[in-house]
């Protein structure tokens, strides 16, 4: 069993409890976004990986996976939905993949973000 220290605070015995240091790696948009849905909406959940010093390694996972899956989305959505020519067509061609990419981070943010 892990013996605890107490540091005397007035009239109090506080626990001498820190936590690990983690490596910090900046977080993307989705990562930031998993981040500020659980904050609001599974408290429980960001407490818990908080806690547990996991909250740091799932928003990077979240946010990696994110990235991959938008490419591999946007790759397939480009096969299905033929862009316009972009060299004759910039503003259409420039529409369309916006357009696909809007459809592809409604997918991710449904599996990813949001679950």
């Amino acid at each position: 069993m892990n013996n605890l220290t107490y540091s005397r605070n007035g009239d109090y015995l506080i626990p001498d409890i820190t936590l690990t240091e983690q490596p910090t790696q900046p977080l993307e948009k989705y990562g930031r976004m998993r981040k500020t849905y659980l904050e609001e909406h599974r408290k429980a959940l960001f407490n818990h990986l908080l806690l547990s010093e996991k909250l740091q390694a799932h928003l990077l996972e979240i946010d990696q996976t994110a990235n991959r899956r938008l490419e591999q989305i946007m790759a397939d959505l480009q096969k299905v939905q033929t862009p316009p020519d972009k060299m004759t067509q910039q503003m259409e061609w420039v529409g369309h993949m916006n357009n696909l990419k809007a459809q592809a981070e409604e997918m991710i943010l449904t599996e990813l973000i949001y679950s």
